[in-house]
């Protein structure tokens, strides 16, 4: 299978993991000109954005340490975008989670990371 196909088969299995914890999700592979989200979902009132990240072995690290300091930015510039064209305002919680997967293994990190990047200001 190679790599783009793998990625959407474990953000499926991760969308469905998340939907039978309760999660409501509302898109899957967001794209917008500064990157995207693998799944934008709604839990308990929060809007939540995924990271899902893959590894069968532990060669190259544990699935959650590959969302470095360059990947949440990026995730937070498009969530940015996300929360603009949608109109959500500044009320609306929002928390950034990341879904890790080792082997067949599903992980749920919540609050991974904090929201660093908002409308064009760092924090």
């Amino acid at each position: 299978m190679d790599k783009v196909r793998e990625g959407r088969f474990w953000e499926t299995a991760a969308a469905e993991y998340l939907r039978r914890a309760g999660v409501q999700i509302l898109e899957q592979n967001f794209r917008c000109s500064q990157g995207e989200i693998d799944l934008i979902g709604c839990h308990q009132g929060c809007l939540i954005f995924f990271e899902v990240k893959y590894r069968k072995n532990e060669r190259f690290g544990r699935p959650e340490e590959a969302v470095g300091a360059r990947k949440q930015q990026k995730i937070c510039r498009c969530a940015d975008v996300y929360l603009y064209r949608r109109r959500i305002g500044d009320g609306q919680p929002v928390r950034f989670d990341v879904i890790a997967i080792y082997g067949d293994r599903i992980a749920w990190i919540q609050n991974a990371f904090d929201y660093s990047y908002r409308r064009g200001k760092w924090r």
